[in-house]
């Protein structure tokens, strides 16, 4: 690739999203950009190697986007995932700024513009994200149920928090600076694995640079029970998923060169509890008592609690456990609530 073809263009804002069989939902994702207030946008679509009709509907979209005034290019790759969609599309990018939303998920009118002038307004920050909403992919009506916590949006240090799970990783909420993107990236790849993008886009990034948050709800996330995200998977699949993000937050922790102790027993911490809860699903007893003892030994759990788990571990049976323990579990919620 010649790399003065895509020199950054100033106020330019580049959106790279992957989509793999998204003939039915990719319209309204790309309608929404249609949609946005701000009058500097280009649209990166690559096809994961789709098999129904996607690439139909996005070329259906060319005149549009010339009429738009958007630059609009489909990206064509055979199938992999997420990742390795997303780098088909990364070498194409000539914005200023980044952002990378779901094929299925919806911008709301002021989503670009709000962040554009947001980050323009402080030049100190690198990247800021906003809020997100949940509706039915199907229906279209908005939705309470969210599949990851807010946190604490005051928050602007957020490596751990994302993590941690402590906050919300929706990638069509986050902007980035791409220059300062590339900067982590300069041969424009991120590692690939087949548990998504969003890691990969978002933690090397968080770890250099402080990310705000815009209050307002400007993405739509979609809830469809048949998406990638939500398809029920195998124990072999499971494990294979778990296994991979372990190795993915090996290569990241290289990429951020963490070496102090404190960070590399955290990062074994999250590992370790991550490893009991799937050895606990599937009743794997050695695999969770040896990942308790790396609890232990990085001071990821208390002395009853951990009591509580291995008697757990060796004396419930499973209809207990599915019966029973989520009662215990909301039990125990209120209780510590009423004590604090």
């Amino acid at each position: 690739m010649i790399k003065e073809k895509y020199e950054y263009e100033p106020g330019r804002v580049s959106i790279v999203t992957p989509v793999f069989n998204g003939e039915e939902h990719l319209g309204n994702m790309l309608d929404s950009v249609l949609n946005q207030t701000y009058p500097k946008i280009e649209m990166i679509l690559v096809d994961d190697g789709s098999s129904d009709g996607t690439v139909v509907t996005a070329e259906s979209y060319r005149t549009k986007f010339a009429e738009r005034g958007y630059a609009y290019r489909i990206v064509k790759a055979e199938h992999k995932n997420a990742s390795a969609a997303v780098n088909n599309g990364l070498p194409f990018v000539s914005g200023e700024y980044l952002i990378w939303p779901d094929s299925d998920d919806i911008l709301m009118p002021e989503s670009v513009s709000s962040r554009v002038e947001f980050l323009k307004k402080n030049p100190r920050y690198a990247c800021v994200r906003s809020l997100s909403y949940y509706f039915n992919g199907e229906t279209g009506e908005r939705s309470e149920k969210a599949d990851e916590q807010r946190g604490d949006i005051n928050k602007e240090e957020l490596f751990w928090d994302i993590l941690e799970s402590k906050t919300f990783v929706c990638c069509g909420c986050y902007m980035l600076k791409a220059a300062s993107f590339f900067e982590i990236y300069p041969d424009r790849r991120i590692p690939e694995y087949d548990v998504g993008q969003n890691f990969q886009m978002l933690l090397p990034f968080m770890y250099r640079h402080k990310c705000p948050t815009i209050k307002e709800e400007l993405y739509g996330v979609s809830i469809r029970p048949g998406s990638h995200s939500r398809t029920k998977l195998t124990q072999e699949q499971e494990e294979k998923k778990y296994k991979d993000y372990e190795n993915l937050i090996d290569d990241i922790a290289r990429i951020c060169r963490i070496k102090d102790k404190p960070s590399k027993d955290r990062i074994i911490c999250w590992k370790a509890g991550r490893r009991y809860r799937i050895a606990l699903k599937y009743r794997h007893r050695k695999d969770a008592l040896r990942a308790l003892g790396w609890l232990k030994r990085c001071n990821g759990f208390r002395v009853s609690e951990a009591l509580k788990e291995i008697l757990w571990l060796y004396f419930v049976n499973e209809w207990v456990e599915e019966k029973i323990y989520p009662i215990y579990q909301k039990l125990t919620r209120q209780i510590r609530s009423v004590i604090r």
